[in-house]
């Protein structure tokens, strides 16, 4: 039986996904499936460059504003959601695209994980995510990084749980295994991946640009607004970017100024790995965007090589 096919738009922040995911929408009578991480969460706005209104019009989006941020999203609840979202999508005769920049989400839907986990060393796990709650999970990260570089480079630094595992399977004298060879692919759907990528230096620039225009509509407010209803940094919701520095802030670790170049360099370096995550995709179609790059055109590539593919069906 074949697969049903689903478009899937990644790309590091502010590369400009969701300009592209609702272009391809509408050119294909398609509803865009959500796979970011902090947009997933209500009044969580500003900071996580949600789809404005107007863009919400234009496209009906799912899996944005789903969750109370005093609740958890995990991966797997994200799989579980979307593809019930998918399945409603399909029964009503349209295109589920899927555009997001959270990896380990992507990860999720596209291939057939088990996130049940291993008993393992209990004591050794705590002990781990005890240096992750106070020195950072890049931190962690690190330690990984010197005891299995492989590893630390197939893992995301976000996903504190399993670097914990990879750590502890170093340290017993075993491997994980490969991306390539953890994951089977979806038997559900067939996912066909599009990367959207920009030279770094523009890239930068408009991550740069979008923190400074994330102050000025009021990023600050919405993070007090946020605290004040009992939110605080060990809620996942406010480990995101944009929010941990402002609460940080808030706190008078740092001042104003010093918060709004973390929250760049910071964004900076999530587009870094974001790359780095999803160049590892095997059967990814790159399309590179400049300032200079027709809109129109560049959608005319992707619905060419998308109608290649068999989408629409």
């Amino acid at each position: 039986m074949n697969r049903r096919k689903i478009p899937v738009i990644a790309g590091p922040t502010a590369v400009g996904k969701t300009e592209y995911a609702i272009r391809v929408a509408r050119a294909l009578g398609g509803e865009i499936i959500s796979a970011d991480s902090m947009q997933i969460y209500r009044g969580l706005d500003i900071g996580s460059a949600k789809p404005t209104p107007q863009e919400q019009a234009a496209a009906r989006h799912h899996l944005v504003d789903e969750m109370d941020p005093h609740t958890s999203c995990s991966a797997a609840l994200y799989r579980d959601m979307a593809g019930k979202c998918i399945e409603e999508v399909f029964s009503r005769d349209r295109l589920p695209v899927v555009s997001g920049g959270t990896g380990l989400y992507i990860s999720a839907l596209i291939y057939d994980m088990d996130f049940s986990g291993s008993p393992g060393d209990e004591k050794l796990r705590r002990h781990y995510q005890k240096i992750a709650d106070e020195q950072g999970r890049e931190y962690l990260h690190s330690l990984l990084e010197k005891i299995d570089a492989d590893a630390a480079a197939r893992i995301h630094p976000n996903n504190v749980k399993k670097i914990i595992r990879a750590i502890e399977a170093a340290k017993l004298g075993e491997k994980i295994p490969s991306f390539e060879n953890s994951f089977r692919p979806s038997a559900d759907y067939e996912y066909v991946l599009i990367g959207l990528s920009r030279p770094r230096e523009e890239l930068y620039e408009r991550i740069n640009r979008r923190v400074d225009v994330m102050i000025e509509d009021g990023l600050e407010d919405e993070v007090r607004r946020l605290v004040a209803s009992g939110l605080t940094e060990e809620d996942n919701s406010m480990k995101g970017i944009g929010y941990k520095e402002m609460i940080g802030f808030l706190d008078g670790r740092y001042s104003f100024e010093e918060a709004r170049e973390l929250i760049k360099r910071n964004s900076r370096r999530y587009a870094k790995r974001q790359m780095t995550w999803f160049r590892r995709y095997p059967d990814i179609r790159w399309f590179h965007i400049t300032r200079d790059t027709d809109a129109s055109e560049l959608l005319a590539d992707i619905l060419a090589f998308l109608k290649e593919r068999g989408i629409p069906e």
